[in-house]
């Protein structure tokens, strides 16, 4: 079977869409679940997405704009796009928060970046929202990661949430290749080892050990082993593993495992839906959750103009084979 690679364009940002909407209600305590209960459809009784989603279509949307033919991003002006966007109720985290409002005044974002935290942020956040990165440079590994890094540092600024983001990149990226689930493993091992920071083979490790063996650990031992925190060191392996075991298993499987592991259910199962709709593509997606999701039309048509813009004028629809 084969897929277009527009339709593993479209399927990248709808999987990061759905597996966070789907996901968001899951997170943290009964008091925000309380509160997205309240907050979390939309008038049409759409399914919402939060800000992860927000701060991905924002960076798609500038690019199409204000991008340059050769590639390069304006990075202050997705760094204002972010500010003017903000709003309380799509879920943003408090050190993003005063990050974007102090942006919004009129502070610079490198200053604003390391206001909150000195040493940077090391949230998953640029890691969340580094598939678009790949849909941008889905063939040119540097400057993919020059991207991402520059991306990342307007909210995310600490090593490890970049070392994340850009290894979430590389595996979308291989996904979209159409490589299977033992060269997607690799190609993120390979960065991270050339990274020379150490601090993602530890868990890497135990994801390829894991993938290879066929094992197939609980929930609880995947959140033990890998993590489901809020930083990208805790929820960046564990979001490229689920999405990897479950490569052979419709989405609602993965969905599924997603909220059993816990903890940052929304940016997790976001992940892990980037990299499972760039390997399958929008059609394998449950059609059902897709016609609750908010701005899906707004969704694709980033999706599209991305693809238009990287691939089409390379001689048209490219094909590449889908990994079973």
């Amino acid at each position: 079977m084969a897929t277009h690679l527009q339709d593993r364009y479209t399927g990248c940002l709808l999987g990061l869409a759905l597996g966070n909407a789907c996901g968001a209600p899951l997170e943290g305590g009964w008091p925000e679940r309380l509160l997205w209960r309240c907050i979390g459809t939309t008038r049409q009784g759409e399914m919402r997405w939060t800000d992860d989603i927000q701060m991905a279509l924002d960076i798609g949307e500038v690019v199409l704009a204000h991008g340059h033919e050769d590639g390069a991003l304006p990075v202050d002006d997705i760094a204002q796009r972010f500010a003017r966007s903000y709003r309380w109720s799509r879920g943003y985290g408090p050190g993003a928060a005063k990050v974007l409002r102090r942006i919004r005044r009129g502070v610079p974002w490198q200053q604003a970046s390391r206001s909150v935290y000195p040493a940077g942020s090391w949230g998953n956040g640029g890691a969340m929202r580094s598939p678009v990165l790949a849909l941008w440079w889905p063939g040119n590994a540097e400057q993919r990661v020059q991207s991402t890094t520059a991306i990342t540092q307007i909210t995310h600024g600490h090593a490890l949430a970049i070392e994340g983001a850009v290894l979430i990149a590389v595996a979308t990226a291989a996904a979209l290749r159409g490589e299977g689930a033992p060269a997607i493993l690799l190609a993120a091992m390979h960065y991270a080892y050339s990274a020379g920071g150490g601090h993602y083979d530890e868990r890497l490790r135990i994801a390829s050990a894991w993938l290879q063996g066929a094992a197939t650990p609980s929930a609880a031992e995947v959140r033990q082993k890998l993590g489901n925190g809020m930083a990208a060191l805790e929820s960046c392996v564990t979001a490229l593993y689920v999405a990897l075991r479950f490569a052979g298993h419709d989405w609602q499987a993965m969905q599924a495992f997603v909220a059993r592991v816990g903890g940052d259910v929304d940016t997790i199962g976001a992940m892990a839906g980037a990299l499972w709709g760039a390997a399958h593509g929008a059609a394998r997606l449950p059609a059902d959750a897709l016609q609750r999701l908010e701005q899906r039309a707004r969704i694709e048509a980033v999706a599209n103009g991305l693809y238009a813009r990287r691939h089409a004028a390379q001689g048209g629809e490219s094909v590449v084979a889908v990994a079973r």
